[in-house]
């Protein structure tokens, strides 16, 4: 797996050092920081220009490129017990959005995050993304939304999901236990799924629009769920 740019590769190599398997440079680093990377012990390669743009697919890599260890998703069944606090991103494809709810569910406490009504994800554009934080975040694949919900109840979850028209996310009162679904910008959350969940909750806004990006939308309901 390959993660790119100087950001995320510099919060590995402070948080995860374990993980790195090789380390290319494009470009001449501070010596201090070369003498840190070759203190890891791992094999590091220099790289030019065209070598480091396919191996970062066009990416802004600016210069700095890790092969690390495959991160594989968790289980449902090996965070339900240990969470409670959960995001379910329902059929979000948008990596800078996941990347942006990843950076601030980790900021406020959020367990882990569900990935749902998709068949296929990869993780490894959301740890770029994400600035690293993803390393730091159970992530999980179901593939369909509605067995998740049922499933979540039967864990002992409260299920909210965000959307308009709902209740003002300010007079919930929230679980000791919930997941909060987050859906797509354009499509939502459909009604047989909202139909089934404890409640549906809305951010007021103060003025007349259509709605928040998604991102700013999670950042918002963690906040008020992590702070009141």
């Amino acid at each position: 797996m390959i993660v790119y740019g100087k950001q995320v590769s510099l919060y590995i190599l402070e948080n995860f050092p374990e993980i790195i398997e090789e380390i290319y440079l494009q470009k001449e680093i501070d010596r201090k920081l070369f003498y840190r990377l070759q203190n890891l012990g791992k094999k590091i390669i220099k790289v030019d220009f065209k070598k480091a743009q396919a191996m970062a697919k066009g990416g802004n890599h600016q210069g700095f490129l890790l092969a690390i260890k495959d991160i594989d998703f968790a289980e449902f069944k090996d965070i339900k017990d240990s969470s409670n606090f959960l995001l379910v991103l329902y059929n979000i494809t948008d990596v800078g959005n996941i990347g942006a709810i990843v950076r601030s569910a980790y900021a406020f406490g959020v367990d882990a995050i569900i990935i749902t009504a998709q068949k296929h994800f990869s993780l490894e554009p959301i740890i770029r993304s994400s600035a690293g934080a993803m390393l730091n975040m159970p992530m999980v694949l179901q593939t369909n939304a509605l067995d998740l919900l049922n499933e979540l109840k039967m864990a002992g979850f409260e299920v909210y999901g965000a959307g308009f028209g709902g209740k003002d996310i300010r007079d919930i009162k929230f679980g000791n236990k919930k997941a909060i679904y987050l859906g797509s910008e354009g499509e939502g959350i459909p009604n047989k799924i909202i139909s089934k969940m404890d409640e549906k909750i809305t951010i007021n806004m103060v003025r007349d629009f259509d709605s928040l990006n998604v991102s700013a939308a999670s950042a918002i309901i963690c906040d008020r769920i992590a702070n009141g």
